[in-house]
């Protein structure tokens, strides 16, 4: 078996662009791009996407002076990038597929409103051919690449067959039979599962991207790389944490990647900006993987340490503007890393979709070189039908130490209450030893949690602190004229309105979040990152609780409970029916993703309690076993 490290290497061009990961610039950390008011692209653009990339194009937009149209289904009637919008309309209900993947209501949409071009962000229709076609036919800009590089990028056994012929490194093997100097070893699934994975990957495809086809797999002008992003931290094969540079390429493999990556854009003629994909071995061989054609999630951290706008160079590459930069012009300034904030439970799979109203919200801009790309606010509502994500959180530091400190420090300040989210593990991975020495692959999540994530492991010293702490929110007037092992020092402006707990231990200060406490002792910290539930007694009813019988956990083995709030998708069993431990029992669907439940043990169905087409809650009662 073979681990490999995914790279992705960034490129912008007139008649051939690409990507690879940088980040946008906050209130400190600016982008070196010049707009230039003389220069004239486009009057109103259509931005065909949601949340915090429709947010993100609306603000260069402004910059360059452009008017902005936003689209909407009903549920984001007042979502923020609506309110951003110097126009909105809307498309249709909730479902994708009848609103933010409805050709036909955004083609409504851009005759009412006379927009001129449209820019897709990503996913949704941003690598449509067909879209950009109806686009063309009504000369109407599509703020991407044409439809010839969109389609040869997209068909990912074309794609390879492209690279290969462009001298591109490709993974051996992938277009016939070849002998490799090295041993593959190949597991091959049941039938069963392998026809429901088909099913469900088919779905989502269908869900995120209106197109249901799978692939199985072992560049006229000035083109330009912008170095690499380092995408390894991933869950599910979604990122969630991204740094730019890669602390594993050298100068060398850095410039042999993006000359190659340059070489497939002028390959197909593509004009925008994209991103090359590489996997990467233990000795530094890399490997085409894909090309998205497209701007990608972590683009902000190419942005960080280029100064470039992506978004800027997009726009007036498709009106027809020449890059203003060569290839030495492309600076790698210092270090910035991209932590992909979203509202799931992290105690699940490493993360299963949560959904709420943002009772408060708090983003850490206040702190030196934090960018935080959302589209979101306080009271916004997180729903089963979007990608949960919540904002991108972006560092910049002149090394990646500092870069690290920062994000340490920006997810301590993050204040998100209503929704379950993942910043204890973000802080995990970013905390964790191996991460900081720069040891990371596709597997690191895996290996490092075999059981799955389990939040922070308090040392003895940590748990005294926190211990400490509550203690001291709870009879703080009374610690004043005490001596402690361990001495707490409440800021003396807090209050329980206060969102952030600022504290000294020991003369270290610490920003810990007090989320609840009652008159009875129970109080719950978020420490570290995770929250902790602590409940301080007094003498008596300590000693009291030491006698108490112990609780026996109840054995939901025969229980069978939705793990999150979503809609049935399908259900294979009914009552009577015999089922093998693993066995698929239903699919619940929240977010564009899908979640097959099974069977913990041999038993027989007892009672079904769901029918697809339903909606549930997390923890809704959906199968009983005998």
């Amino acid at each position: 078996m073979i681990t490999s490290t995914l790279r992705r290497v960034l490129l912008v061009a007139k008649h051939a662009s690409f990507q690879s990961r940088c980040c946008v610039a906050s209130s400190r950390v600016q982008y070196s791009t010049v707009y230039d008011s003389n220069e004239k692209t486009f009057d109103k653009i259509l931005i065909a996407n949601r949340g915090e990339i429709a947010c993100r194009v609306m603000k260069t937009c402004k910059k360059m002076g452009i008017k902005t149209v936003a689209v909407h289904s009903d549920v984001d009637a007042s979502a923020v990038h609506v309110k951003m919008a110097d126009e909105a309309v809307c498309v249709g209900p909730a479902p994708t597929n009848k609103s933010y993947l409805n050709m036909d209501a955004i083609m409504d949409a851009i005759r009412k409103t006379g927009s001129q071009a449209v820019h897709p962000g990503y996913g949704f229709l941003s690598e449509n051919k067909e879209f950009a076609k109806r686009l063309a036919a009504e000369d109407v800009v599509f703020i991407g690449p044409d439809t010839h590089a969109i389609h040869a990028m997209g068909d990912k056994i074309e794609s390879k067959l492209l690279a290969k012929a462009a001298n591109v490194n490709v993974i051996p093997g992938f277009d016939g039979v070849v002998e490799v100097s090295y041993t593959v070893n190949m597991v091959v699934l049941a039938t069963t599962f392998c026809k429901e994975g088909f099913r469900l990957s088919s779905q989502e495809a269908a869900s995120s991207f209106g197109d249901d086809r799978l692939l199985i797999e072992k560049f006229h002008g000035n083109a330009l790389w912008l170095n690499e992003r380092e995408c390894s931290i991933q869950r599910r094969n979604q990122k969630v944490v991204e740094e730019a540079p890669s602390t594993f390429l050298d100068p060398e493999t850095r410039r042999a990647m993006g000359e190659q990556a340059v070489q497939l854009a002028k390959a197909v003629q593509y004009s925008s900006a994209g991103t090359v994909e590489f996997l990467v071995d233990s000795n530094k061989n890399f490997y085409f993987l894909e090309m998205n054609t497209r701007l990608q999630v972590e683009h902000p951290i190419t942005e960080c340490i280029t100064g470039l706008d992506l978004v800027q160079q997009m726009i007036r590459v498709a009106k027809g503007f020449p890059l203003l930069h060569k290839q030495e012009d492309i600076p790698i300034n210092g270090w910035a890393i991209e932590s992909r904030v979203y509202a799931e439970d992290p105690y699940k799979s490493f993360g299963l979709p949560s959904i709420g109203r943002l009772s408060q919200y708090q983003e850490p801009i206040n702190l030196p070189k934090v960018r935080v790309d959302s589209g979101i606010q306080e009271g916004s509502d997180i729903s089963i039908y979007y990608d949960p994500m919540i904002s991108k959180l972006v560092t910049y530091g002149a090394t990646r130490a500092e870069a690290l400190q920062r994000m340490e420090a920006a997810l301590d300040n993050y204040v998100i209450r209503g929704v379950t989210h993942n910043i204890p593990l973000l802080r995990e991975i970013i905390t964790h030893p191996r991460f900081i020495s720069g040891d990371i692959t596709t597997n690191f999540l895996p290996e490092e949690y075999p059981e799955g994530f389990k939040g922070h492991q308090l040392t003895s010293e940590g748990r005294r602190e926190l211990v400490a702490t509550a203690a001291a929110l709870y009879v703080s007037a009374q610690l004043r004229s005490q001596r402690f092992l361990v001495k707490v020092e409440v800021s003396g402006e807090w209050n329980l309105a206060s969102a952030l707990l600022p504290v000294t231990i020991n003369r270290t200060p610490r920003v810990l979040q007090c989320l609840s406490r009652d008159a009875g002792g129970d109080i719950t910290l978020q420490y570290l990152g995770t929250q902790f539930k602590v409940r301080v007694l007094s003498q008596l009813v300590s000693t009291l609780s030491a006698h108490m019988p112990e609780k026996v956990p109840e054995d939901t083995s025969s229980i069978l409970r939705s793990p999150m709030p979503g809609s049935v998708v399908a259900v294979s069993v009914k009552p009577g029916d015999v089922v093998a431990e693993g066995q698929e029992i239903c699919v619940i669907e929240a977010m564009k993703m899908q979640n097959s439940l099974i069977a913990a043990k041999a038993a027989k169905v007892k009672s079904v309690h769901c029918k697809a087409g339903e909606t549930v809650g997390e923890g809704d009662l959906l199968v009983q076993l005998e």
